[in-house]
C-alpha cells in the first residue's frame, strides 16, 4: 500500500470502492499500528496517515473481536491471520509471507494467494 499501483495499492483501491466485503480484526489493528511504527516505513507511511487508514477501514471492514485459536502456520505469529480468515469465513486470505501462510494455499474454504492473484479473481468476478 506503500507504493501506488502496486497490487496491494490496487487492493485497497478496489476496496475503498467497494468491489469486495473486507474482514479484519482488532488485532491486525494493534498489529499494522506496531509495524507503522519502524524507522524504514516512517518515511514512506507517516503515523497520521497509519490511523487515518485504520479509522477508515472500522467503518468500512467487519471487525472481528475474538478469534478462535489457530496452530496451523510454522510461525506462531501467523496464526491470528489465519484466525480471521475462520472466524470469518473469508473466500480469501491475501498474504506475502512464502515460506509460511503461502505454503498453506488453502485453510477450510479459504483460499490462501498473493495480492497479485487475488486481483485477478477480482477482475474475474466483475
Amino acid at each position: 500500500m506503500i507504493t501506488k499501483d502496486t497490487p496491494p495499492d490496487q487492493i485497497y483501491q478496489a476496496r475503498r470502492e467497494k468491489s469486495f466485503g473486507l474482514i479484519t480484526s482488532e488485532w491486525q489493528f494493534h498489529e499494522f499500528q506496531r509495524v507503522s511504527r519502524y524507522p524504514k516505513l516512517r518515511k514512506f507511511l507517516k503515523p497520521s496517515e497509519a490511523g487515518n487508514m485504520i479509522n477508515g477501514l472500522r467503518h468500512q471492514a467487519r471487525v472481528l473481536r475474538d478469534l478462535p485459536e489457530q496452530d496451523e502456520s510454522r510461525d506462531p505469529h501467523d496464526n491470528p491471520l489465519l484466525a480471521m480468515a475462520v472466524a470469518g469465513q473469508a473466500d480469501y486470505l491475501v498474504a506475502a509471507d512464502k515460506r509460511d501462510v503461502l505454503t498453506l494455499q488453502k485453510l477450510g474454504t479459504t483460499r490462501i494467494v498473493t495480492a497479485r492473484r487475488f486481483l485477478q479473481a477480482l477482475k474475474k468476478a466483475k
